[in-house]
């Protein structure tokens, strides 16, 4: 751009010079005038074109914070959207839903929050319930709020454990009655919410049960299928899709009656910079093309 700019200086130096000589009498020199005067207008018209395109060729970077059991579908998702909306950049803050939450309220930049759980979204909503939104905290923008998608919440056994663990009944009994080792999310993350009601649909003291070294946490759903995975716990609680993307052995299903529905909200942050690109991604999810995405791991609309 400077040098540029100097290119042009001196063009305009050329057209005063021509026009100096141009007073001596010199026809030709007048012409000379001229195409120089013609060159100045073309140099300025081209730098304003070039800055025209500089513009219109910048990206918009939408950042979305998404509860961790999204990321492989996300990142698919992604990589369909950016190909089908030029001059949009997708970047993704995958973690646990408390965790999210925090970062917003603490004042990371984000358009756009999916959350696993209500509770999440609604501390941040000044429209929810104000024995959950305690602060009265407004970050949501309104009319911009739904319910994304739906999960189910897994008992997962490692392959190697020797437990014969085949149902939530059979895990009661077992943590009940014998040294076993489970792995749930803590009580700030979503699934380990949804693990502590199962816990107590079946009576089961969950304080006690972790002094007596039969639970392990982890900070997010994808620490906890790690543990499973590995090999490290018996068995533990985590999403059918983080399941299906981590290959685990699923050996029961939640009810509803056991942890209630496991519904991800989603909506577009009130300071956000880009709230209408934030809003037409968020459509483009509801769609058959990502649903269908969704819909490959476990993932179902949300009703």
């Amino acid at each position: 751009m400077k040098k540029k700019a100097i290119q042009l200086g001196a063009a305009v130096m050329g057209v005063i010079m021509g026009l100096s000589l141009t007073a001596c009498g010199s026809s030709e020199k007048t012409e000379a005038g001229k195409e120089e005067t013609a060159a100045v207008s073309e140099a300025v018209a081209s730098e304003a074109d070039v800055s025209e395109t500089k513009e219109e060729a910048k990206e918009t970077e939408l950042i979305v914070f998404a509860a961790a059991s999204m990321t492989e579908t996300l990142e698919k998702i992604s990589e369909i959207y950016e190909e089908a909306v030029p001059g949009i950049k997708l970047t993704f803050n995958f973690d646990s839903s408390g965790t999210l939450k925090t970062q917003i309220q603490e004042g990371a930049e984000c358009d756009l929050f999916i959350s696993a759980g209500q509770k999440q979204m609604d501390q941040l909503d000044i429209e929810a319930d104000s024995q959950v939104n305690t602060e009265g905290l407004d970050y949501i923008l309104q009319g911009s709020r739904i319910n994304l998608l739906e999960n189910k919440v897994t008992l997962c056994v490692a392959d190697n454990s020797q437990s014969g663990i085949k149902s939530f009944e059979d895990m009661a009994e077992q943590l009940k009655n014998n040294q076993v080792l489970m792995a749930m999310g803590n009580s700030d993350v979503p699934v380990g919410q949804y693990t502590e009601k199962i816990l107590e649909y079946f009576g089961l003291n969950q304080e006690e049960l972790a002094k007596a070294g039969k639970i392990t946490y982890g900070t997010n759903v994808k620490e906890v299928t790690t543990q499973i995975s590995e090999g490290s716990v018996d068995f533990g609680i985590v999403y059918c899709t983080d399941a299906f993307s981590a290959g685990l052995n699923v050996t029961d299903e939640a009810t509803a009656e056991m942890c209630g529905q496991v519904i991800y909200p989603a909506a577009v942050l009130k300071n956000s910079q880009h709230q209408a690109e934030a809003e037409a991604f968020l459509d483009f999810l509801t769609g058959d093309e990502a649903m269908n995405i969704f819909k490959e791991v476990g993932f179902s609309p949300a009703e």
